[in-house]
């Protein structure tokens, strides 16, 4: 995930995601270059709730109780139209953004010692990351190429969750969206 530019990740973190793999033809190559999470295993993706549970907490009840909360929730389109950016982060802003909002404050709020990012910022804003850390002329060039190839628009119609073993990251269950 890494959103902020962080990385460093940990061995046992887990994350939940909603991977976007109609938007990997636009933005993989930069991923690749500029988003570290790329190069161990994380697709391009939107962040549900980064870090979740620690692997060693995710029980066949905590499966349960996500897919009865995912499928609470009706599978939707998401557009990317347009870029945004963070402080040191170049990313996809989607459309739909309230519909990414209401999974991520649905399982914090069932699971609230696992606020999003670790309660660090005030406002959830659903983004898929492609850049962080470079100068703002390198985002111009990243941002630039990607208008030519926008809008994507994906079927977010369920949510993923990896598990990092220290090396890479891995898909330990994937919980469906109703309909």
């Amino acid at each position: 995930m890494a959103e902020d530019g962080a990385g460093g990740y940990r061995a046992g973190e887990t994350a939940l995601i909603i991977k976007v793999p109609e938007a990997e033809p636009v933005v993989g190559g930069w991923r690749e270059q500029f988003d570290s999470s790329a190069a161990v295993g994380i697709p391009a993706h939107v962040t549900v709730l980064y870090p979740f549970l620690h692997h060693d907490r995710i029980s066949g009840q905590v499966l349960g109780e996500l897919g009865e909360l995912f499928g609470a929730h009706g599978a939707f389109d998401v557009g990317f139209e347009g870029c945004g950016r963070f402080p040191g982060v170049l990313y996809l802003a989607p459309v739909q953004e309230d519909r990414l909002r209401a999974l991520t404050l649905a399982v914090a709020d069932r699971w609230p010692e696992a606020p999003p990012f670790q309660g660090r910022f005030a406002d959830i804003v659903p983004h898929l990351t492609v850049a962080y850390g470079e100068e703002s002329s390198v985002f111009d060039e990243i941002e630039a190429d990607l208008s030519g190839r926008l809008p994507v628009t994906a079927r977010v119609g369920s949510v993923h969750l990896l598990v990092y073993d220290g090396t890479t990251w891995h898909e330990r269950a994937e919980f469906a969206l109703r309909g």
